[in-house]
């Protein structure tokens, strides 16, 4: 399901914002959570987004949450990156290391700006597509692998419950992960006009002066 959300984000980006999107991986193979990472950094992107799906062993959780890397502040967001964090090669109790590196990520203020918009639009668009019960659970920080060591911008997206059968059947419908990806680009485009205020502005064809 993440994978085909991810296929159809990478090509409206390509298309509607004209950049260039490099998956983490385009079928359905298994990367480290700190291969994903390298890639981005090693691709040089400008900005780095992963993408979940929320479960809970209550099945009757639900809802949209979009975090950025810091020491998580509640107890919920402690829970998600310890279940995020379970396939990772590290030990969650090397806080020393988590904690150097986020002192040398100046890049904590971006990803929280950037996180903000895509909550905001994913929650927006999707209840003005009629979509009910869209619960906004907010931004959060937590110390995510995934996002540890990026070198940009980075935020990764909880997009529903796949826990909870109401979601879980929006998920995989083609439709629901379509107006996702609208929606994450909508954040995307908010967080580029504020960051470069004309990136979007077309620049006037070359004309030369007579004489």
């Amino acid at each position: 399901v993440v994978l085909q959300i991810a296929r159809r984000l990478a090509k409206k980006i390509c298309r509607e914002l004209k950049c260039e999107v490099y998956l983490t991986r385009d079928r359905d193979e298994y990367l480290t959570l700190e291969e994903r990472t390298a890639i981005a950094n090693t691709k040089n992107a400008d900005l780095f987004i992963s993408i979940h799906t929320n479960s809970h062993k209550d099945r009757r959780a639900y809802g949209i949450e979009t975090y950025f890397l810091n020491l998580a502040t509640d107890d919920d967001a402690i829970r998600v990156a310890a279940m995020e964090n379970a396939t990772s090669t590290k030990n969650i109790s090397d806080l020393q290391t988590i904690l150097f590196d986020l002192m040398q990520n100046a890049k904590i203020n971006e990803s929280s700006r950037l996180a903000g918009y895509i909550q905001s639009t994913l929650v927006n668009h999707l209840r003005t597509k009629r979509y009910s019960r869209i619960k906004d659970k907010g931004v959060k920080q937590a110390p995510f692998y995934v996002l540890l060591g990026a070198q940009m911008p980075a935020v990764l997206v909880e997009t529903s419950f796949i826990s909870n059968p109401r979601e879980c059947k929006r998920l995989i419908n083609p439709q629901y992960q379509e107006r996702l990806c609208e929606a994450i680009i909508l954040g995307i485009k908010e967080y580029i006009k504020e960051t470069s205020p004309t990136a979007f502005f077309r620049e006037p064809p070359n004309s030369r002066e007579n004489g």
